[in-house]
């Protein structure tokens, strides 16, 4: 398989996430992750984020690319969304930015520059 270049910038405006149409986090700082040929990722810093919206799974992320971490599962108004969001906690090299970032599940919640 060939390398995968990973392509990290600082993402441009202010960014929010929000659950169940409630914000629950929103970012100046938050960087934007290119890979291969698939859509951009925005990843949070983790302390722009409501902690007390996270819930720990027991789901693991493993990225040749990107690394190793976790995912949460995130609370909202109409209930749990479960594994929503996820960390690189032992990144690669070229990932090495993305630690301590919290990045979601476009498909289950709403990332966007506002």
């Amino acid at each position: 398989m060939p390398m995968s270049i990973l392509k990290i910038y600082p993402a441009e405006g202010t960014w929010v996430v929000r659950a169940g149409g409630s914000v629950i986090g929103e970012s100046t700082r938050a960087l934007e992750l290119v890979q291969r040929d698939w859509p951009f990722v925005i990843y949070f810093p983790r302390e722009d984020i409501a902690g007390a919206v996270l819930d720990p799974s027991e789901r693991k992320l493993e990225c040749d690319d990107r690394g190793t971490g976790v995912f949460f599962h995130v609370s909202s108004p109409e209930g749990l969304i479960e594994n929503a969001a996820y960390s690189i906690t032992a990144p690669t090299e070229a990932a090495a930015q993305l630690k301590d970032y919290l990045a979601f599940d476009a498909g289950k919640v709403t990332v966007e520059r506002v």
